[in-house]
């Protein structure tokens, strides 16, 4: 699980148990109140929601159910109160819409809101009121616009976000797009600019037969080891699924070297649990006195697919 999903797990913890503590207050205060015939519901749906905080704990990748718990207690406690709340039941009909938009995906939300619309008219009384239901339908459009302005900023954002999505590293586009500027601006100033070429054969093997834990852990290993030997001004970036090229401004054929043979000791001491010793040959790829571009491009993308294959 990575990082996203911790925080969206813990958010989602926090929600479930807060509910809970609400409904347990809410059940409490119906019997200091003596209205003891509306506090077997609430009683019970405090339960049933610690149930789903607990499953949700223990399962935080299967939050499928504990959503659909919640999304019951939700429902059960609004059906409750909307008869009880006459005028002011107009403040709360918008719970319903809001709460399927954020426990369901959003094409399913929109279904059931559509489809509990008339449910939830006639329980608050104001089923032949058009306003009113025209405020419904409008709450459920404007709270399916917020997921939907989400996914599109999180795509929005995957675009152009030079990083890649798997590990400590540029993305291809990113990283070819800045060699290309540092080549020319080397070539300028006429400074050395080296590359190294990374392959992780161990990578495909991982993710077949121990899965993606063990895949992300070669991979977060590798960036880790490459920039703790690299300088501030070095960057690494993603080739392909299993390559990396590690690009050395302003470094030399023999400051490659010391830089190469820095990674493969980092490398060769570190042990994962799956995997064993971590292996990455590694080549090194030298600008050429008087080499263009495209040509350098070329040597670097023919020694990576040698590197590949062996």
């Amino acid at each position: 699980m990575d990082d996203d999903s911790r925080n969206v797990a813990g958010r989602l913890i926090v929600a479930y148990a807060f509910s809970t503590l609400l409904l347990g207050c809410y059940a409490a205060w119906r019997y200091l109140m003596g209205d003891y015939s509306r506090i077997l519901l609430p009683a019970a749906l405090a339960l049933v929601m610690l149930v789903a905080c607990l499953l949700h704990v223990a399962r935080p990748n299967q939050a499928r159910l504990p959503a659909y718990l919640a999304l019951l207690v939700g429902y059960s406690m609004l059906a409750l109160e909307l008869p009880w709340l006459e005028e002011a039941g107009i403040m709360w009909i918008g719970l319903a819409p809001l709460l399927t938009v954020l426990l369901l995906p959003l094409a399913s939300a929109m279904l059931l809101n559509l489809f509990l619309a008339p449910v939830w008219l006639f329980l608050s009384d104001t089923a032949l009121d058009l306003h009113f239901a025209l405020g419904y339908v409008a709450m459920t459009l404007v709270v399916a616009l917020v997921p939907w302005e989400q996914r599109r900023q999180q795509a929005l954002l995957e675009a152009t976000n030079p990083r890649d999505r798997h590990c400590n590293a540029l993305a291809c586009e990113a990283m070819h797009e800045l060699l290309g500027s540092e080549y020319q601006r080397t070539q300028f100033l006429g400074q050395p600019l080296a590359v190294l070429v990374l392959h992780l054969p161990q990578l495909e093997m991982a993710g077949e037969q121990f899965g993606s834990r063990a895949r992300q852990a070669l991979l977060d290993a590798l960036c880790l080891a490459v920039h703790r030997c690299s300088r501030r001004h070095d960057f690494l970036g993603r080739q392909g699924t299993s390559t990396f090229w590690l690009v050395l401004p302003d470094t030399s054929q023999s400051g490659a070297q010391m830089v190469q043979q820095r990674i493969e000791q980092a490398l060769e001491s570190t042990v994962l649990v799956d995997t064993g010793t971590l292996r990455a040959p590694i080549a090194h790829c030298q600008r050429l006195p008087g080499e263009s571009w495209p040509r350098f491009e070329q040597r670097l993308l023919e020694l990576t697919r040698k590197l590949s294959e062996t």
